[in-house]
């Protein structure tokens, strides 16, 4: 009886034991800031939390313990200040890159109404600031009347060109070319297709690179397609975004779209001017077909570029 108390004695759990299991479990809760400090902290609280158990006087083991704490309390300093170095550059980061978005799209950061965003930015420091600005900033560019940068340089490029001059980037004749043209084709109850080229990716092409490279996109698609359309088709500047064509002496919609097809895979990319320099870019295009048979007039055209 005497060897299986003394046995089960030995077997329990002492104090100091129960210590080395808090003391490694509080320093697995801590969060890992920075991973290199954070491995340092843990390797020298673990050795210090094994020495525990050890059969040392009080007064060391006491000593043990004060030098767990003061590892705690330097890392906890130590990650105090990195996450303030880390929060003070990131929104510094946020506040130039605010300020770089905006001058692409034409706005100055120095207006009364872009300080406010560039200023409240500077200062964020938790999650429910941080939604508040993106909902000021988010209404900022995409008010609710429509009207924001990004709408407004988005306009820019589906503007239709009603124009008949040719002054455009693509030289060719504007929109209003296009519709007197229907218009005769039509009152001869002529036949033929509308065909509506789309380039995308301007908008960032123009934040990048600035308007200069948009026009020079133009210039380059407007090329591309003349001299892949037939010499009788006719080719118009409908917006800076847009291209519109008029062919006629195609059977049927699915020869044209075949044509059009084999067009589209040769596209390759256009060398544009920047600064001085050639860059080469390959601008996405997508083309609409549509039967001038089912237009009612031709003033339908807007509509068409409208969908």
């Amino acid at each position: 009886m005497a060897f299986n108390r003394a046995k089960e004695e030995a077997a329990a759990p002492t104090v100091e034991r129960f210590l080395t299991l808090l003391v490694e479990g509080a320093a697995a809760g801590v969060p890992e800031v920075e991973p290199e400090a954070y491995r340092g902290f843990r390797s020298k609280v673990e050795e210090l939390a094994r020495r525990l158990p050890d059969r040392l006087p009080d007064e060391e083991k006491l000593a043990l313990i004060q030098s767990i704490l003061r590892e705690f309390t330097s890392y906890r300093n130590g990650a105090e200040t990195a996450l303030r170095e880390q929060q003070a550059a990131i929104r510094s980061t946020v506040a130039a890159l605010l300020g770089e978005l905006l001058a692409n799209l034409g706005v100055d950061p120095a207006s009364a109404d872009a300080v406010p965003l560039v200023q409240l930015a500077k200062r964020l420091s938790n999650a429910g600031e941080i939604n508040t600005w993106r909902e000021k900033f988010n209404l900022f560019l995409h008010p609710l009347n429509g009207k924001g940068p990004a709408e407004d340089l988005a306009a820019r490029l589906r503007t239709a060109d009603c124009s008949t001059a040719n002054d455009n980037a693509a030289g060719l004749r504007g929109g209003g070319s296009a519709l007197e043209h229907l218009r005769k084709i039509m009152a001869a109850e002529g036949g033929g297709f509308i065909v509506l080229f789309r380039m995308s990716c301007l908008e960032v092409i123009s934040q990048r690179f600035g308007p200069e490279a948009v026009e020079d996109c133009l210039m380059a698609v407007s090329a591309y397609l003349t001299a892949g359309l037939q010499s009788s088709d006719s080719i118009y500047h409908w917006s800076d975004s847009a291209l519109l064509a008029i062919l006629q002496g195609r059977p049927n919609e699915a020869i044209l779209s075949a044509e059009l097809e084999r067009i589209m895979a040769q596209n390759r990319e256009s060398s544009i001017n920047v600064a001085g320099r050639t860059i080469m870019l390959r601008i996405p295009l997508t083309f609409e077909v549509t039967p001038i048979s089912r237009l009612r007039s031709a003033d339908d055209l807007l509509r068409i570029s409208a969908r």
